[in-house]
């Protein structure tokens, strides 16, 4: 089901449910959808730390205890000594410093389990006071179980870290990423679909298309970001515009391996080559849907030039991370700011979609 029909009624119209009594659960989506964005930036921060394999076992139940004694510090740390991570890049790292990653990890698995029963205690709360229809039951059921596969989906991430390798696999990363994001625009779309738009303006096809569009763009570049992440190509290439001299690297360069697919998510150069395009593209794409959005006016034009000036931002932002190395900072400040981005194409595509 598409994204604009999963926020829709089967005719196109807003969903009979939106009055006013749905506010606390759009209010409940929306403190789930902050959850998940700093979800998001807790992962880019396991992430930058290096700190995603410290945690060398799934327990999601006894898992959520830390270690309470300096016995179960030890023998955490003695699992984590046998991973090749340890014996080949950490190898005499002392307890203190196995603690700082071993907090950051458990931390982000802490807040999957918490966002988890913040979604379904309340929504079986709303069940029991006659505020879900059978409709957004489904919806908010297929949300909740995106949810438990994207907690297996870490753990399949984490497993590609612990046997011949020391870090995790970036095709696994970035679906770990991407799933995540897909369930935060599900999570916005229904949320924001539970409210009649506030203003109703007559929207092309051709408008709704371009959203369509741009929503799509931005998911695949959140890919392709976590594709950068997992090869830590962002280390790698750090002038912008030019990539090692050149405007555009030599073809002999970005299609140095074989089969020629493999460069799209192994080689170095062509991923975060590709990561560059898909910003440029994006951005011509958030300033021709303004442009087309003015023709309309009012909020369309409003949402519309939002989103171009966040696409704007992150794009700086990107160039910032690359430039400066990937500080923690700036790079969770982009991280962020994909998710922003996303938010606000998911609204714009929802909002177009009641229009029509």
């Amino acid at each position: 089901m598409a994204l604009d029909q999963l926020a829709t009624s089967q005719d196109g119209a807003a969903a009979p449910l939106a009055t006013d009594r749905l506010r606390p659960v759009r209010l409940w989506l929306w403190f789930v959808a902050a959850l998940i964005v700093l979800m998001v930036v807790v992962g880019g921060a396991t992430r930058l730390t290096e700190s995603g394999l410290s945690i060398t076992e799934w327990k999601p139940v006894t898992g959520t205890l830390p270690p309470l004694s300096a016995e179960a510090w030890q023998v955490e740390f003695d699992k984590y000594r046998q991973i090749p991570q340890y014996q080949q890049v950490n190898r005499g790292m002392s307890l203190e410093e196995f603690k700082y990653i071993f907090w950051w990890e458990w931390g982000h698995r802490l807040l999957g389990r918490l966002i988890g029963f913040v979604f379904l205690l309340p929504f079986l709360f709303f069940l029991w006071r006659g505020l879900v229809d059978r409709a957004l039951g489904w919806k908010l059921s297929g949300l909740f179980v995106l949810g438990g596969l994207q907690g297996a989906v870490g753990w399949w991430m984490v497993a590609s870290g612990l046997v011949n390798r020391v870090d995790v696999s970036q095709y696994r990363l970035a679906t770990h990423l991407t799933l995540a994001c897909i369930i935060l625009a599900a999570t916005a779309a229904v949320a924001t679909s539970l409210k009649p738009a506030a203003e109703r303006r007559a929207s092309s096809d051709w408008l709704r298309g371009y959203a369509r569009i741009l929503f799509g763009v931005v998911l695949l570049q959140i890919f392709l970001g976590g594709l950068v992440a997992g090869l830590d190509a962002g280390l790698t290439y750090t002038t912008w515009p030019l990539m090692d001299g050149h405007l555009v690297p030599p073809m002999a360069n970005l299609f140095v391996q074989q089969p020629a697919w493999r460069n799209f998510f192994e080689n170095v150069l062509t991923v975060q080559f590709n990561h560059r395009l898909v910003a440029y593209a994006l951005l011509a794409l958030a300033l021709g849907h303004w442009l087309s959005a003015r023709r309309v006016g009012g909020m369309v034009a409003r949402r519309a030039l939002l989103i171009l000036g966040l696409v704007a931002a992150q794009a700086t932002l990107g160039i910032l991370t690359l430039i400066y190395q990937v500080p923690i900072d700036i790079a969770l400040a982009h991280q962020f700011g994909a998710t922003i981005v996303l938010i606000a194409v998911t609204v714009n595509l929802v909002r177009l979609r009641q229009d029509a």
